[in-house]
């Protein structure tokens, strides 16, 4: 036992010493995460404002120009153009919403009669065509709202009765993200993904690399057992992905503001899971390979689909019942739900039990897996 453990310190110095040699490695592991998070932050940004709207006033009374410029008051609306015709600058790009509002519009108003305002949207982005719609019709709800309610107190004063306008009042509380900033809801999953490409490809390549150059054959011509081998070039690994998470949560809480509400703990315990699932899978995806460029592609393989199935971009909710099957087999979807667990709603290990369950179980399979291949294909 004891020359097993000093066996196993000798492979991870060497692992961590030519892990540092070579500069290219390092950057991978430190830097391309940090600098990953920091972009990805800034660029996925779910907000939409400054919508470029294109204004085609046919009335040109003040009563148009009045609630033109209240609905274009609000940040959500950028007016780009004006003009007559709609079709030629929403179809060349040019804009996506064009707001009309046609001849009569004042007197229908006036005489208290229906008037009507065409919305077009542009609806080749759905995300921004839909906070597009919402906002308007937001708008022009509250707006007809306050018409009514002015019609109804001048004709209760007209006839000299009291006036009653009967109202509702309602009061949201946001809860967890009050500012409802998209990178707060974004950077946890960022840095799922970060972890998920970073781990996942070095481990891979790391041990095609030795396999590539021959000298895993060298090594195991030693008494060296091969799991010893195997746990000596995974702890290097997963400590320095340990740091590199960290480095990631601490971007994500001083550049975005991302708070960290919940149990450092299980972030923690989360997180060392999180990685036994990844370095898992690189080792299992190596012992496929035969090179490195093979445990690139095959590495990218399986990131990709598990990008997709995390929820880090769109809910698991929202997909068909059998994507939400499958991505139970997604180790990325248990993290990013333990991230935004633990940074935003302040969870702690109990509350999250059943991810964390979720992230051993396929962290032990997985590892288990890797490890009978990797003896198989050196025995």
């Amino acid at each position: 036992m004891r020359y097993f453990i000093r066996t196993v310190q000798a492979v991870v110095r060497k692992e961590l010493r030519q892990t540092f040699r070579d500069k290219r490695m390092a950057a991978i592991l430190f830097i391309a995460p940090v600098l990953q998070l920091t972009l990805l932050g800034f660029a996925v940004d779910m907000d939409v404002d400054n919508v470029p709207t294109l204004v085609v006033d046919q009335d040109r009374s003040p009563a148009s120009r009045d609630l033109l410029a209240r609905m274009l008051a609000d940040a959500t609306f950028a007016r780009t153009q004006e003009g007559d015709d709609p079709d030629g600058p929403m179809a060349r790009g040019e804009v996506s919403v064009a707001v009309v509002v046609p001849r009569g519009y004042s007197e229908d108003v006036k005489k208290g009669r229906p008037a009507e305002i065409q919305v077009l949207i542009d609806g080749t982005d759905p995300v921004r065509a839909q906070s597009a719609m919402a906002g308007v019709l937001e708008f022009l709800t509250q707006e007809s709202l306050h018409m009514a309610t002015a019609r109804a107190v001048a004709m209760a004063q007209a006839s000299g009765r009291a006036v009653e306008v009967p109202m509702i009042s309602v009061v949201p509380r946001v809860f967890y993200n009050p500012s409802l900033k998209s990178p707060i809801y974004m950077v946890p999953g960022v840095a799922a993904v970060v972890l998920l490409v970073v781990t996942t490809v070095v481990t891979a390549m790391s041990i095609a690399r030795e396999k590539e150059l021959g000298t895993i054959e060298q090594l195991l011509v030693t008494p060296m057992r091969p799991v010893a081998l195997l746990l000596g070039k995974i702890i290097p690994f997963a400590l320095l992905g340990l740091i590199a998470g960290g480095l990631v949560i601490a971007v994500g809480t001083h550049v975005f503001d991302v708070p960290v509400r919940g149990s450092v703990l299980a972030l923690f315990l989360g997180m060392l899971l999180y990685l036994m699932s990844t370095l898992g899978t690189g080792v299992f995806i190596s012992t496929v390979a035969n090179n490195q460029q093979q445990a690139i592609l095959g590495s990218f393989f399986f990131i990709m689909p598990a990008i997709l199935l995390s929820g880090f971009m769109s809910p698991v909710e929202n997909m068909p019942e059998w994507i939400q099957l499958i991505s139970r087999l997604d180790p990325a979807r248990y993290f990013v739900q333990i991230l935004r667990a633990v940074l935003l709603k302040g969870a702690g290990v109990e509350d999250l039990a059943g991810p964390l369950l979720a992230l051993l179980t396929f962290g032990v399979g997985i590892l288990a897996l890797g490890t009978l291949r990797f003896r198989k294909r050196v025995a």
